[in-house]
């Protein structure tokens, strides 16, 4: 079936908006920049259902080996075990408030650890239910429902709070995943990664919010998919700070991190992210935020 055309977008989900044209944004005390983290908690089934989705050739291990692939996923459990807590570290030396996507199933099966996050002052959004069972257009409407609804449950009996954000499993989402996460509360979501600034999103069922992220310094796009360098990261992380900061005193823009445990809680990468954070959280009046705090800014300003 063809693309349902309108000028500038092929879908409804929200409108071409080039951004000189926008009025110029201004966070609560005139910071050029917020600055926060999204750090994800993924669990790897080792014997996902037979019909799951998941990533043909997921981050991790080494080549694709015969399941179960204990390399690639005990590599990837390295993150809940160890470098979850390097990474926190890290973040809190330097201010920068976390945000966590955590999975259905790492809540369910991680108890400690989501205590421990929580006791770090972390703000939970919603994660899908494994990264081995990512959203797809092939579920039907009641199926993507049910697995929202799941998710949302599993962290709301963990943590005593129903998450108000989102990041889709691997950020795949279907055609109709904006609409339903808006129907079941969600307010704003991190899977769109298109702009410098926050932006409504149009749903037939409420407001929602795209907080998006900065993919080119994601740290698996980066350092996994890319192989850059850890000084090319570094550097590419304090060049678009930098940027941002400057171009953000005509029209404020916001830096999230997008970090994974298992891949920059590294013993030898974090040093890497350590430098970096040093240089972007010295500039002048950046404004460390959660996700929330900068959905709540961005709602009251335009």
């Amino acid at each position: 079936m063809p693309a349902d055309r309108s000028q500038g977008m092929d879908h409804p989900h929200y409108q071409y908006s080039p951004i000189p044209s926008r009025q110029k944004l201004r966070w609560p005390n005139e910071e050029p920049l917020a600055v926060g983290a999204l750090v994800l908690l993924e669990h790897y089934e080792w014997d996902p259902p037979p019909d799951a989705y998941s990533l043909r050739n997921a981050s991790g291990g080494l080549i694709k080996l015969p399941a179960p692939d204990y390399v690639q996923l005990t590599h990837r459990e390295y993150g809940h075990r160890v470098g979850i807590f390097r990474l926190l570290d890290t973040l809190e030396r330097h201010g920068v408030p976390v945000t966590v996507a955590v999975d259905a199933l790492t809540s369910i099966n991680y108890p400690w650890l989501m205590k421990h996050i929580a006791e770090r002052n972390c703000e939970v959004v919603g994660h899908g239910f494994s990264a081995s069972r990512l959203i797809t257009s092939k579920m039907d409407d009641n199926v993507e429902t049910e697995v929202i609804t799941e998710s949302l449950d599993a962290l709301e009996e963990t943590t005593g709070i129903r998450p108000t954000g989102w990041f889709s499993p691997e950020g795949v989402e279907s055609s109709r995943t904006p609409q339903l996460l808006a129907a079941a509360g969600i307010q704003y979501v991190f899977d769109w990664p298109n702009d410098e600034q926050p932006y409504a999103m149009t749903t037939p069922t409420g407001n929602l919010t795209s907080l998006p992220l900065f993919l080119e310094i994601d740290d698996e796009f980066a350092l996994w998919h890319r192989r850059a360098s850890l000084a090319s990261w570094e550097d590419m992380i304090v060049s678009a700070a930098r940027r941002l900061h400057s171009d953000g005193k005509d029209s404020a823009r916001h830096l999230i991190f997008t970090l994974r445990p298992w891949l920059t809680g590294q013993p030898f990468r974090i040093r890497s992210l350590d430098r970096a954070l040093a240089q972007v959280m010295s500039l002048d009046d950046v404004w460390p935020v959660h996700g929330s705090e900068l959905n709540a800014a961005f709602n009251k300003l335009s």
